[in-house]
C-alpha cells in the first residue's frame, strides 16, 4: 500500500479563476488542537478529490485554502477577513474551536457561507453559518442518561479547559444532571496549554465523584489522562469526554485509557457500511501511514460535503439562496443518512469505550 504523501492541492497563495471555487479550510496547526490537523486536512482534500472528479461544484473546480485554526482567535479572524475582503475564497469550513468561531462568524458576517464542522455547544444561528458537529442534546445529555442508568455514575466532576465550549457544555451537563437526580461534585477550568494537572487532580480525587466529564482539547486531554492514571484515578473512576478521538487515544498511551469513554457521530471502527467504505476509500487514496481516521477528521470531509450539496442544490454559492434550500436537505455521508434541520446536521450518535488505542462502539445513543 502507499506510503501517506500529504495532499498536494491545498493552495497559498489561492488561486483566483472563474473556473475555481477556493474555499478556506480552517483547521489547527498548532497549539493543544493541532494534534487534530493531519486528520482534518486529509478527510477535507479527500472530499475535495471525490467532488472534482464528479465534475466539481457549479461547473467549477472546487480548491482548499488552508488556514491555521490553532493560532489566536483574532489572529484567524483577521486571515479569514483578508482572504474574504480579496475575493480569494467564497466559502469557509472546517474544524476548529468554538473560541475561533465566535471570532470567525461575526468577521464572515454572512459574507459567504461558513460550514463549521466541531461538535460544539449550540445555539449558533448567525446569518449564512451551517453546523456539521453534535450538539449536547444529541451527545452529552443521552450519555450522562446511560452513566447513570448502566454504571450508576450520578456524581461528576467536570475539567476543562477555559474556554466558552467546556463551559457552556458544563452548564448543559448540569441541566441534565438536575433532571436525573445526578450531582456536579466539583468544577475545574484550566488555560489552553496545560501540561501540570497534579493541583486539579487533587481536587478531583477529594470530590468524591463517581466520574469525570473532560472537557479539555487535544493535548490537554493527552496530559490529564497520563497524570490520572499516574495516580491510580483510574482503578476507581470512570472518564467521558466529548471530545476525545484516535489521536489522543495514541499519545495517551494504552496504559491510561482505562474507564475512559466517549461518544460521537463517526468512528473509524463504526461496522456501517457508510462508515466502512469511508475508511476503504481514505486508505486507499493516503495510504496505511496516513493520520489517524477520526471524528474530527471526517467533520471536515462532511463540512466540504455539506457546502457542495447546498451549492448544488441551491444553483448558486451565495448565502441566501443556499440558506433557502438548506432546510430537510438530505444526503448519504460516512455517518449514514444525515439532514439538515435549523442549519445543524441531524444524525446518529454513538457511545463507546477505549480498548487500549482504539474505541469499542457499544451502541446508539
Amino acid at each position: 500500500m502507499a506510503r501517506y504523501e500529504a495532499p498536494q492541492h491545498l493552495t497559498m497563495p489561492p488561486v483566483r479563476s472563474r473556473d475555481v471555487l477556493n474555499m478556506a479550510l480552517v483547521i489547527p496547526l498548532q497549539g493543544p488542537a493541532g494534534i487534530f490537523g493531519p486528520s482534518c486536512e486529509s478527510c477535507a482534500s479527500l472530499a475535495v478529490e471525490e467532488i472534482n472528479a464528479e465534475g466539481g461544484v457549479l461547473g467549477r473546480e472546487l480548491n482548499l485554502v488552508p488556514v491555521d485554526g490553532g493560532a489566536a482567535p483574532a489572529t484567524v479572524a483577521r486571515e479569514v477577513d483578508a482572504l474574504l475582503k480579496a475575493g480569494s475564497v467564497e466559502a469557509v469550513t472546517g474544524w476548529h474551536i468554538s473560541a475561533v468561531r465566535e471570532a470567525v462568524a461575526p468577521v464572515i458576517d454572512g459574507r459567504v457561507p461558513y460550514a463549521y464542522t466541531a461538535l460544539y455547544e449550540g445555539g449558533e444561528h448567525r446569518p449564512g453559518v451551517f453546523l456539521t458537529g453534535e450538539t449536547p442534546d444529541l451527545q452529552l445529555g443521552p450519555a450522562l442518561d446511560w452513566f447513570a442508568a448502566s454504571a450508576g455514575a450520578r456524581r461528576w466532576t467536570i475539567v476543562g479547559d477555559d474556554y466558552v465550549w467546556p463551559r457552556r457544555s458544563a452548564a448543559v451537563a448540569r441541566r441534565y444532571l438536575r433532571r436525573i437526580g445526578g450531582t456536579v461534585c466539583d468544577e475545574v477550568y484550566v488555560p489552553l496549554g496545560t501540561t501540570e494537572f497534579g493541583p486539579v487532580l487533587r481536587r478531583v480525587e477529594r470530590s468524591g465523584c463517581d466520574a469525570v466529564l473532560m472537557l479539555l482539547i487535544g493535548a490537554d486531554a493527552v496530559e490529564f489522562n497520563r497524570a490520572f492514571s499516574a495516580l491510580g484515578l483510574d482503578r476507581d473512576m470512570l472518564r467521558f469526554s466529548s471530545l476525545i478521538d484516535e489521536n489522543v487515544l495514541l499519545a495517551s498511551g494504552a496504559e491510561n485509557t482505562r474507564g475512559l469513554m466517549t461518544s460521537a457521530g463517526y468512528f473509524e471502527d463504526l461496522t456501517t457500511a457508510s462508515s466502512l467504505d469511508f475508511a476503504t476509500a481514505y486508505f486507499r487514496r493516503f495510504g496505511a501511514e496516513a493520520p489517524v481516521l477520526n471524528s474530527l477528521g471526517e467533520s471536515c470531509y462532511e463540512g466540504v460535503r455539506l457546502l457542495t450539496a447546498l451549492m448544488r442544490r441551491a444553483g448558486s454559492a451565495e448565502v441566501p439562496p443556499m440558506t433557502a434550500v438548506a432546510e430537510g436537505l438530505s444526503y448519504e455521508s460516512p455517518r449514514g443518512t444525515v439532514q439538515v434541520r435549523d442549519r445543524h446536521l441531524r444524525q446518529r450518535v454513538f457511545l463507546a469505550a477505549a480498548d487500549g488505542l482504539t474505541w469499542d462502539v457499544i451502541q446508539q445513543l
